[in-house]
């Protein structure tokens, strides 16, 4: 699959809704998610989760966490609650980590969804792609990032 632009690729409810096996989520970000920005709502992780598609998300966070990251731990359990599998990553942790430089969802280990920030970190937009190479890099950063994080029960912010 070629790279595509906002307006070439799915909505973000119909990329999900399309996953069959996985749906992963890597955030690096300590801003995060303007209202433009895709997030799963809870009735759209449910029904995924219902159809036996595994939703995992890895969060990577400066200590001391920001006021932000901290209201977004105390909600997670909503989605955790819904089916999502939540790990935590202390930034000094995930140098371990070859991250790429945006967000992104990765869906059956064949679509990524990157999303970029502008220079004050308010979302900027997305990108989609099939690329091999992309797909590749960007399981191997999740995986990596997931065998070091915290699961959300055991972090404390």
């Amino acid at each position: 699959m070629r790279e595509q632009g906002p307006a070439q690729g799915p909505d973000f409810g119909t990329l999900l809704r399309g996953a069959r096996r996985t749906a992963v989520r890597l955030e690096t970000r300590d801003r995060h998610r303007t209202a433009a920005e895709p997030e799963p709502a809870l009735p759209l992780l449910r029904e995924t989760v219902a159809r036996g598609v595994l939703v995992r998300r890895v969060r990577i966070v400066a200590e001391p966490v920001t006021a932000q990251i901290r209201r977004e731990h105390h909600r997670m359990p909503e989605r955790i609650t819904a089916g999502e599998q939540v790990r935590w990553l202390p930034r000094s942790r995930a140098r371990a980590v070859a991250l790429p430089g945006e967000d992104f969802w990765l869906i059956d280990s064949r679509l990524v969804l990157f999303h970029w920030c502008a220079a004050e970190d308010p979302w900027a937009g997305h990108r989609f792609t099939g690329d091999g190479t992309a797909v590749r890099r960007c399981t191997a950063a999740f995986e990596a990032a997931w065998a070091l994080a915290t699961p959300h029960a055991e972090y404390r912010v």
